[in-house]
């Protein structure tokens, strides 16, 4: 393979993850700019690699990448009890994956339509989103004195979110501070809302969404 194919197949492949995992670390995903693109590009390297090396039948070394990818994936999934969070971002990774080799092995226009598709479900979720359709999941990280209790934060939270789940607590006694991260469910609208009920108590020092 010349040189000049290899390079316009990395670069269409580079292109298209860059903007993607930038919009990915814009929206705060686990999941960002750095691992879409080592990802795809790796995939589409691998796929040049098995099509010089295997012309013959270079699927069985592409095949191990969709599968390493999927156990890549499941590191981006958020357990809490019986609810797990994270399925978009990593089968976005696993999809990724696949845009990579078909990029690899110089199926443009299909790589090209499957990238589009991606870009589709990305707007019709920020949609739904937008117009509280569907419930809203999202990471908070409540920052607060050591004069507030848990039952304090989460007699505010009962107000907005359909479901939260406790998952860290820090607590910084040189600085009298506690920081609680919770997994919250609810309407989008709702919980934007509902986050100014903590602007007015005596111990909020802080919030963060992710």
């Amino acid at each position: 393979m010349d040189i000049a194919t290899i390079l316009l197949r990395l670069g269409i492949t580079f292109a298209f993850t860059v903007l993607f995992g930038l919009e990915r670390q814009r929206a705060h995903k686990p999941v960002g700019f750095g691992t879409f693109t080592f990802v795809a590009v790796g995939s589409c390297a691998l796929a040049i690699t098995a099509v010089d090396l295997v012309p013959d039948n270079p699927v069985g070394l592409m095949a191990a990448v969709v599968t390493g990818i999927g156990f890549l994936g499941a590191g981006a999934l958020i357990r809490s009890g019986d609810r797990i969070f994270g399925f978009t971002t990593s089968a976005s990774m696993w999809l990724f994956a696949i845009i990579g080799i078909l990029l690899g092995v110089g199926e443009y226009l299909l790589g090209t339509l499957v990238y589009s598709m991606v870009w589709g479900v990305i707007y019709t979720d920020a949609y739904l989103e937008r117009h509280s359709i569907g419930s809203y999941h999202r990471k908070l990280i409540i920052t607060a004195s050591m004069k507030a209790a848990q039952k304090d934060i989460e007699s505010l939270l009962v107000l907005f979110t359909q479901k939260h789940k406790l998952i860290s607590t820090e607590v910084d006694k040189k600085n009298n501070r506690l920081s609680l991260t919770y997994l919250i469910e609810g309407r989008r609208e709702a919980i934007n809302a509902g986050l100014k009920k903590f602007y007015d108590k005596e111990w909020f020092e802080g919030l963060k969404v992710e």
